[in-house]
């Protein structure tokens, strides 16, 4: 199939159009992938040697959410490298980051293949991949044409960039990164709640406001936190990290604010605490809420004079620090209970943000899985890693009382497993691979399995929305739990493998409380 003038006109026009629209990047592929026939079109935006899929048409969901590094995909490296279209031969020794990916055509691998470079002032700034399953399939496709295409993606992806970046309303950019770091410390997904995350990091970054990070255990605080130091004017200096609940009693003062030789016994050496350690930069308080009430007093000194005293020393030193703290207690109960003082509270949460739990998050699990996959594929030396449709069923159905953290050790356990048995470096992770407590079999006659809970809450409520039909289902799943246990709520948090705080967090939002 030939590329004729109206064709190439109206893919002029098509990229041009509602450029502001959310799903700008999807529609361009779907009109591409449409007009060249592909097999498999995706969209990528390369930044600090990795590319990254902004949209794709014919690959499953969790493709998104993999990040390819170039130094791990000789195709990719090409195409970055190129400065023009690469048609790779349909017998070319480098495997395709695509391979196996193909709904329906698992077993396969993209004998067609064409990379278009898009540039902007002569940097790149991104990529159009082609593929196809038969050798020939682009062969009636000239260059010029490939060009021209190339070029107006170019500027329909520069201006599509501008338009979110003028959304997201960055106060400043992030300091350059490695492209180690550049993968790992993106925040994947793009569900409403991750939507609504970026804007609260975007808005608080450029400040100097005290930040308190809100969420359940091994939703990503830490990232978070990250991103609104990376954001910052303070993002050329460092950001001190300190776990409040890894620190024994006796030794957090001197973490915190440092002591002098001779202050106590061990005390060899003067030694700054992470105060001084942060000074002009940022210091991360993780697990606030397990501060004793000694130490968060003499927190709260320093947060309002600005003035740290080391153990053992008469002088002080002034520090300009910002503080991020972070935790999974409810803080507000906290100080009802007396376990946490009112007016340090209040100084830490100039500007609380809320991290959704990951059953709140819509449409983001294949993404992440996608993510963890190719960090797997890359950590096991594996040529390819592919999810099957019945595992991130699977996974979708899950309701994750661990988070991301747990999906990321779930993803990485089964990948050693399908690695072991896996054929010529490929390996497919089937829902046998998965270690999820509850099973979607309805062989259990003793325990009720999570689709018979959610089939039951839809016969129950059948025109409820999918948030109604979540909550109505955790409410059961919960009222069983606490049934079970005999009104114990910290037995039943233990039968339902999530953190008592957490328990009764949820517990509140749903009105069981």
């Amino acid at each position: 199939m030939s590329l004729s003038f109206r064709s190439l006109a109206d893919v002029a026009l098509a990229l041009q159009t509602d450029i502001g629209d959310p799903d700008r990047f999807q529609r361009l592929v779907q009109r591409l992938h449409q007009l060249l026939k592909c097999d498999a079109t995706a969209l990528l935006h390369y930044d600090h040697g990795v590319f990254r899929p902004l949209a794709m048409a014919g690959l499953p969901p969790d493709v998104c959410g993999r990040h390819f590094r170039i130094d791990e995909h000789p195709r990719l490296e090409a195409i970055a490298r190129a400065g023009d279209i690469v048609r790779f031969p349909a017998d070319s020794a480098l495997p395709d980051p695509y391979d196996g990916l193909i709904p329906g055509h698992e077993h396969m691998h993209v004998h067609a293949c064409i990379g278009l470079p898009l540039l902007r002032d002569q940097m790149l700034i991104g990529a159009l991949t082609l593929d196809g399953l038969s050798a020939d399939q682009f062969s009636d496709f000239s260059d010029e044409a490939l060009r021209l295409i190339s070029a107006l993606v170019a500027v329909a992806l520069d201006n599509a960039l501008l338009v979110r970046q003028l959304e997201e309303q960055p106060v400043q950019l992030p300091m350059p990164r490695s492209p180690g770091q550049s993968a790992a410390h993106d925040m994947i997904g793009q569900s409403r709640a991750m939507q609504q995350l970026r804007q609260e990091i975007a808005v608080v970054a450029g400040t100097d406001l005290s930040v308190l990070i809100l969420g359940e255990t091994g939703v990503g605080k830490e990232l978070v936190a990250q991103a609104v130091h990376a954001g910052s004017p303070r993002a050329a200096q460092d950001m001190v990290y300190l776990n409040c609940a890894a620190l024994p009693e006796s030794v957090a003062e001197s973490e915190l604010f440092g002591h002098v030789k001779g202050a106590f016994t061990g005390a060899i050496s003067n030694r700054a605490g992470k105060f001084e350690m942060a000074n002009h930069g940022t210091l991360f308080l993780d697990e606030i809420g397990e501060l004793s009430l000694s130490l968060q007093a003499k927190l709260l000194r320093v947060l309002q004079y600005g003035d740290v005293q080391r153990i053992g020393d008469d002088r002080s030193v002034k520090v300009d620090v910002r503080i991020i703290a972070a935790t999974n207690v409810d803080l507000k109960e906290a100080v009802l209970q007396g376990r946490f003082r009112a007016d340090l509270y209040h100084r830490l949460s100039v500007f609380p943000v809320h991290v959704a739990s990951l059953r709140e998050r819509e449409g983001d699990i294949a993404l992440l899985a996608g993510f963890f996959c190719e960090r797997c594929r890359a950590r096991l030396s594996l040529r390819q890693l592919s999810l099957s449709p019945a595992a991130l069923q699977r996974l979708e159905r899950y309701p994750w009382p661990g988070n991301v953290r747990e999906l990321e050790h779930v993803i990485y356990r089964a990948a050693v497993i399908a690695g072991t048995v896996c054929r010529q470096g490929e390996a497919v992770l089937k829902p046998e691979h998965l270690a999820l407590e509850w099973t979607d079999d309805a062989d259990s006659a003793d325990t009720p399995t999570l689709s018979g809970q959610i089939a039951a809450v839809h016969v129950d409520a059948p025109q409820a929305s999918l948030r109604d039909a979540t909550d109505a289902f955790q409410r059961r799943w919960i009222s069983d739990a606490l049934t079970a246990c005999h009104g114990n709520w910290t037995a039943a948090a233990r039968q339902l493998g999530v953190n008592a705080p957490n328990l009764h967090r949820l517990a509140k939002r749903l009105q069981l409380k």
